[in-house]
């Protein structure tokens, strides 16, 4: 008997206010697909939003979807936060056909990262030994950044994850005082 194989992809971004998810599912052609249900609970939240979806959507969510604004949404879009959002895709029979992911949000970190970056002064060449020891930092915090997503996408340990999150972002934020930048 044929089946509905879930996927969804929640691709980076360097937008701070969208975060965007799509349907990548293989739906049974013998099946029906009825019921789409997506549930998204955003860092430092119990409950999930629950949102009526049809197969092969293709959402931007913002804070006004995900119900961490309550006002001004159509005029105004608050940053998203950085952390692990809990994301649930079901079909009818909706208890026995699901997917679910942890994905970790990075995007106020990379940015942050991508920003510092931009403030060394490099050229084509080699560079003397205070750039080489700026790159060598920053190149350490973005190994922490991608360890931290891969424990809590990959290896499902979002505790660890997040503790490697919080170290790198803290290395991020001495990096950025230390050099002035």
């Amino acid at each position: 008997m044929a089946k509905h194989q879930l996927s969804l992809e929640m691709p980076d971004s360097n937008n701070t206010q969208v975060m965007r998810l799509f349907d990548t599912s293989i739906y049974a052609s013998d099946m029906t697909v009825d019921c789409g249900n997506l549930r998204i609970t955003s860092p430092g939240f119990n409950l999930p939003v629950a949102i009526e979806v049809l197969p092969n959507f293709n959402l931007v969510l913002t804070a006004c979807t995900l119900g961490l604004q309550r006002t001004g949404c159509g005029t105004s879009s608050e940053i998203l936060p950085d952390g692990i959002y809990v994301i649930n895709y079901s079909v009818s029979p909706n208890t026995s056909v699901f997917v679910e992911y942890n994905h970790l949000r990075l995007t106020q970190t990379l940015n942050k990262y991508n920003n510092l970056l931009c403030q060394l002064e490099m050229s084509g060449c080699e560079p003397g030994a205070d750039i080489k020891e700026q790159l060598e930092e920053l190149r350490l915090i973005k190994s922490f950044i991608d360890a931290a997503k891969a424990k809590v996408e990959y290896c499902h340990e979002p505790q660890l994850g997040m503790e490697l999150l919080v170290y790198a972002q803290k290395r991020l934020n001495r990096y950025a005082t230390e050099c002035a930048c």
